[in-house]
């Protein structure tokens, strides 16, 4: 795992900075509704913030099982970054620029990293993943910052995509503490989905000019939450 984390990182490093197009902020569906500018790429954050919601609510209520009770807090986290995701995400949308971007990719990384610390804590251990929780947040806070002071989103594109590669290896090399522990894969698919309608917002949207890529994207990206959750929920301890 070190050495995949590693390798990665030494890639990113020999690849020249990327800076942050300024094109990435001309979506193609701009149509306002009610007073809200952009409605649909707004509007359509809701779930994340009902997804959100739903976690913590079932996690302070003991209704989602953990065999360390410490676990919970891995938990609380990703689905605080999921819901915060939709205040952010819905800032940055009404008027898109840089600044507001910000705001827009911090409650990610915090999802980002939480997740990936409950997975090391189930598959690894569990003090290993309370011990990098702290260094793994620090991380995604300070991927979006360097972004934003030096326009390069390389250690940003790090943060967000190392999980989709880390966790499945984990899922490979190490044993499950709980049952359904595949059900993390429907959830980096709908990840993966919501990359590529990001990457084609436009080319949706000239469809028929009903509904853009990066609209879809926010429904696919809560869906991956969802499909957390519901694994969550449905799971138990694996007796061994």
């Amino acid at each position: 795992m070190l050495g995949v984390a590693a390798l990665c990182a030494l890639g990113l490093a020999m690849v020249r900075p990327i800076s942050q197009p300024l094109a990435y902020h001309h979506f193609a569906d701009r149509r306002s509704l009610w007073g809200i500018p952009n409605f649909a790429d707004t509007v359509s954050n809701l779930p994340f913030l009902l997804v959100g919601v739903w976690g913590l609510i079932l996690i302070v209520r003991g209704r989602i099982r953990f065999v360390d009770a410490r676990e919970r807090w891995f938990y609380l986290i990703f689905f605080a970054g999921v819901a915060l995701t939709c205040l952010g995400s819905s800032y940055y949308h009404l008027a898109p620029d840089n600044n507001r971007l910000v705001w827009d990719r911090l409650p990610m990384t915090l999802a980002f990293m939480s997740l990936l610390a409950a997975i090391i804590a189930e598959r690894i251990d569990v003090k290993a993943g309370l011990m990098l929780l702290a260094p793994l947040l620090l991380l995604g806070v300070a991927s979006v910052w360097y972004w934003h002071r030096a326009d390069d989103l390389r250690l940003y594109a790090y943060v967000q995509f190392f999980p989709t590669l880390g966790i499945p290896l984990m899922m490979l090399l190490f044993p499950p503490r709980y049952t359904r522990s595949f059900d993390l894969m429907p959830a980096v698919g709908f990840y993966v989905l919501a990359k590529i309608l990001e990457a084609t917002d436009k080319r949706i949207y000239a469809l028929g000019h009903v509904v853009s890529g990066h609209t879809l994207k926010h429904l696919a990206a809560a869906a991956a939450a969802w499909w957390i959750l519901r694994m969550l929920v449905l799971r138990e301890p694996v007796h061994t």
